[in-house]
């Protein structure tokens, strides 16, 4: 089996190959996402779903702010649903099944839009029954990424999630391009449809995909964990009775969840103080609210609007160019989050986002970009600025932290009120912008620069980092009184020599992994 080695740590390819088999989750969500700015352009849509005043002529056609409003933002009701539920279901069903789950509501949410003939109202609630499916793959994922990946790769295969986020917004991007000419509803209906191959090709996967070993180890289910595990480092299963890193991994998992099986958990464990779970829950809620209030979506959601607004001719065109930014910059943030941390990438990229807002929003504001062509450039260049900055930290970082930072005994139901958190500021911002606006137009940027920079603060204040420590080690990090998250980065697990490696204990554990626990 094919396997190389990080800081001494035997790493598969299997391991790389499964996280992006289930970053297909990203993709899904954000194939979705792009798809509805280019979409709300499309004359056949309009004319269907939008108010005429000369019935037949498209010119005449357009969408009230509340109904555009709501075909945008009611993908994000049914994430935030769905990630609010897709926790139990994740522990019940386990990691992979609550994907291939999550990928049937999917596609019977596009069933629904596809089948809409003039009826706004079915198209917006096929949108949400859609949101229910990526709500919860938005929840299963990064925890089955988290619990699956050594952690040596975690922070890269873990960002893998958002990178397939970026790949499906551009692929979004140019399927509509593709479809636009296309006579009649075909132009919006073969964009909506080709969703369903994403979902089906993830469903199928699952079922090739060993089921995260810490979910295994949980339920007493040791010999699959062990396979599991042996799956993902790429060594075969016989060497894996006798791989004493192996034996330690799931002798921390035991370890662990002994400690937290002591009490049973619901939802109210996420908010009590003890072991810094209420601290853990809140700070993750805001990053992930903040991941929204960077101002990406507004560009994601309504940027074919944005761009015609400053006097493109063809906005889909600048719609390509973003989205392209967008994901290959996001190659430089499996990089980045990987080599620097979690801490002073979110930092710097704060600041650099704030900037480059200022810019655009300062530009709008002091000249009309319709009446000057260098205006309207430099706003384009400010806005691929700002998405360089976000791919590259603000993109990957909060979902690498939803999967890492929560102890096992409540991290499905933590991860999915970070997950929620996401949605809520989702629908409140694609809901509400077009009233914003509609108000203070391109000022609307000072708004979401002043956002970065509050971010940045907060992240220099509150947060860990994370980067390079098993979970359990994690846990035990912030768990330590005298760690603080400016001097995190110091932060070494008891008995090791450093916060990375491990390839210092030579000792084999002595526990019995044939004994169950009972959770």
């Amino acid at each position: 089996m094919a396997r190389f080695y990080i800081q001494g740590v035997p790493i598969g390819y299997m391991a790389i190959m499964l996280t992006i088999l289930a970053s297909l989750g990203g993709f899904i969500f954000g194939y979705d996402t792009g798809q509805i700015s280019d979409i709300l352009l499309m004359e056949d849509f309009i004319q269907r779903f939008g108010t005429c005043s000369v019935p037949g002529d498209a010119s005449s056609c357009q969408f009230s702010i509340v109904r555009e409003g709501l075909i945008v933002s009611l993908l994000s009701v049914g994430t935030l649903t769905g990630a609010l539920s897709g926790a139990k279901v994740a522990d019940f069903l386990g990691r992979r099944r609550a994907m291939t789950t999550a990928c049937v509501v999917f596609i019977v949410g596009v069933i629904v839009q596809i089948v809409a003939s003039h009826s706004w109202v079915q198209f917006a609630m096929g949108r949400m029954i859609s949101g229910l499916g990526v709500g919860a793959l938005s929840a299963a994922v990064p925890m089955y990424q988290a619990e699956t990946a050594p952690p040596q790769i975690r922070g890269t295969l873990t960002a893998t999630y958002q990178l397939f986020i970026s790949f499906g917004i551009l692929i979004a991007y140019c399927v509509a391009i593709g479809t636009r000419n296309v006579s009649g509803s075909g132009s919006w209906r073969i964009v909506v449809g080709i969703g369903m191959l994403w979902a089906i090709s993830l469903g199928i996967s699952t079922f090739f995909m060993p089921e995260s070993p810490r979910w295994l180890t949980a339920r007493g289910k040791f010999p699959e964990a062990k396979r599991s595990l042996a799956r993902a480092w790429g060594i075969p299963l016989q060497e894996a009775e006798e791989n004493w890193k192996i034996h330690r991994e799931l002798v921390d998992m035991q370890c662990a969840l002994e400690l937290e099986s002591q009490v049973t958990a619901g939802w109210i464990d996420c908010f009590k103080p003890e072991g810094k779970v209420l601290y853990r829950t809140l700070l993750v809620m805001t990053i992930q609210m903040f991941q929204q209030l960077t101002g990406a979506n507004y560009f994601f959601y309504y940027g074919a609007t944005i761009f015609q607004s400053v006097g493109l001719k063809d906005s889909y065109i600048t719609q390509i160019i973003l989205g392209a930014v967008n994901f290959f910059a996001t190659f430089g943030g499996l990089y980045v989050m990987e080599k620097y941390g979690r801490r002073l990438p979110l930092i710097i990229g704060a600041v650099w986002q704030s900037g480059w807002l200022f810019v655009f929003a300062a530009a709008g504001t002091v000249k009309d970009p319709k009446t000057d062509a260098n205006i309207g450039k430099l706003m384009i260049i400010s806005a691929c600025l700002y998405i360089f900055g976000f791919a590259l930290a603000w993109s990957p970082g909060p979902w690498i932290l939803t999967g890492e930072t929560f102890p096992m005994r409540t991290r499905s139901m933590q991860a999915s009120l970070s997950a929620a958190s996401n949605w809520i500021w989702s629908f409140l911002l694609a809901f509400f912008t077009p009233f914003i606006v509609k108000n203070i137009q391109f000022r609307y940027g000072f708004i979401f620069a002043a956002c970065n920079l509050l971010s940045a603060g907060i992240i220099y204040l509150f947060l860990y980092e994370t980067s390079g420590l098993s979970l359990e080690n994690l846990d035990t990090m912030y768990c330590d009184p005298a760690c603080r998250p400016w001097t995190s980065r110091a932060w070494v697990p008891p008995g090791l020599s450093s916060p990375t490696d491990i390839s210092d204990i030579q000792e084999k554990p002595t526990v019995d992994m044939d004994s169950k626990i009972d959770v």
